[in-house]
């Protein structure tokens, strides 16, 4: 398994998105361990999680405590793994999805998570989504109490914008972004640049954008499907290598919820796309 670098962390080069695991549509619990085990043996050392990946409020944590209970039951050594948690996104009793970027809720979110994943302090914590009712720099400044009070080892922000990005460096140790990008979704090629100039880690949420779906897409996906034709590997494969390929702070966050999926994704750190292809892949 290839290795890249959070803040100075090691971590695998691709990471398990965890959020198919709980929120609807998921599998059974035992399933779902499978794949996070499968990850695991493969070399995962990077597992995405947040408190809100859940079905509703009396479900806040489920994927939090299920990653946690495949550390506990897994055979190797899950110190070598970094659980990266958010907080300020939640749930509500009817399912729907709220915003609270408060000091005071991103607090209780973070003792909540750390109870759900059963540690002293959490590895790397990220802001989930801004929220307009509460200044920026008042939610990051809170990861950063989090921070000096040994909570969070590593504080992180997502679905963020450049200037957002910048005035987060300002006020803490930023140690990564996490915004959608894929081959569908490449809106955040500017704060892709942005962490690459100042060495953060960007994790593409969702990075393979639909690629499951792609005869219905058009032909965005077609170039992707060809070159794996080419090499013998499924495009979704070939979508994470063009990812690897933009930056050596780039770290796919693919989810799964079959252990075949992500073994299919961790494929990709073996595969060496050519100058050709990835000027073909690059293009709009």
């Amino acid at each position: 398994m290839q290795t890249r670098q959070i803040a100075g962390t090691t971590v695998s080069a691709i990471g398990l998105g965890a959020m198919p695991l709980s929120v609807e549509g998921r599998p059974p619990e035992e399933q779902g361990i499978r794949t996070i085990h499968a990850a695991l043996d493969a070399g995962v050392t990077l597992i995405d999680t947040a408190d809100a990946y859940c079905l509703d409020a009396a479900d806040t944590g489920h994927n939090e405590r299920l990653v946690a209970k495949a550390l506990a039951t897994w055979g190797g050594d899950a110190d070598s793994v970094l659980v990266a948690t958010k907080g300020g996104h939640h749930r509500a009793a009817d399912g729907s999805w709220h915003l609270d970027g408060s000091p005071e809720h991103l607090e209780r979110a973070c003792e909540a998570s750390l109870r759900a994943l059963g540690v002293e302090a959490i590895g790397l914590y990220q802001y989930h989504r801004p929220d307009p009712d509460v200044p920026y720099a008042e939610s990051m400044g809170a990861l950063a109490d989090l921070r000096a009070a040994g909570k969070i080892r590593m504080g992180g922000t997502s679905n963020n914008g450049v200037d957002q990005i910048r005035e987060a460096v300002s006020i803490l140790p930023l140690a990564s972004v996490q915004n959608q990008f894929s081959p569908r979704f490449r809106s955040s090629e500017d704060e892709l640049r942005l962490c690459d100039e100042l060495g953060i880690a960007f994790l593409p949420w969702s990075p393979l954008g639909g690629m499951g779906r792609a005869a219905r897409l058009g032909e965005r996906f077609a170039p992707f499907a060809e070159v794996a034709e080419g090499r013998g590997v499924s495009p979704q494969q070939v979508a994470l290598a063009w990812e690897l390929a933009r930056s050596p702070v780039v770290i796919p966050i693919p989810g799964a919820s079959r252990p075949e999926t992500i073994l299919d994704s961790i494929g990709a750190t073996e595969l060496e796309l050519g100058p050709d292809e990835l000027a073909r892949l690059d293009a709009p």
